[in-house]
């Protein structure tokens, strides 16, 4: 059963990190729920106040990145329009891949910049508040990533430790 915990888990923690990026998926909660599948094997010890901090951390990423969008967009003069157009853009980048990695840059500014422009925004205007949702988009997105790889490497350094106990026939 503990390698099934673990291997589900692993799965749970790059599913965290694709969720990074894509806006339906919240990264870092899933990837907490990884660590914590970890912990109830019988190999690593519980350690609730790890886990508690983990999630609190999980938590806290995951609602700053509804605010930090709002707020960059706010900060550039932008619109509702203009963080709608973000999100668009992203699953333009996702789903249809023209531009390879450089899309998942690009697309989401065209949409922020489109959607400030159906809002009825002068060019000038429409291009500030574009770029200050995609720059909340980006940073909301780069926490994101940085707290599911940072759950990765402790997933898989307690995994790591307790080696032997996981896969008995090791020894």
């Amino acid at each position: 059963m503990d390698i099934v915990l673990l291997v589900f888990g692993f799965v749970l923690m790059l599913v965290g990190i694709f969720g990074s990026f894509l806006p339906i998926l919240p990264g870092p909660p899933i990837s907490w729920v990884g660590l914590l599948l970890l912990h109830l094997t019988k190999a690593i010890p519980q350690d609730w106040v790890f886990l508690g901090i983990t999630a609190a951390l999980a938590l806290l990423v995951f609602g700053f990145d509804y605010v930090i969008p709002a707020m960059g967009t706010k900060k550039f003069g932008g619109t509702k329009y203009g963080v709608i157009g973000t999100t668009i853009g992203l699953l333009v980048a996702l789903f249809f891949p023209v531009l390879g990695p450089f899309g998942i840059v690009v697309w989401p500014f065209v949409g922020a910049l489109v959607g400030e422009l159906l809002n009825k925004a002068d060019g000038k205007t429409a291009t500030k508040a574009a770029f200050g949702s995609f720059l909340g988009f980006l940073t909301g997105t780069f926490m994101k990533f940085l707290i599911a790889i940072i759950f990765l490497g402790l997933f898989i350094g307690k995994a790591w430790d307790h080696r032997l106990e996981l896969f008995p026939f090791l020894h």
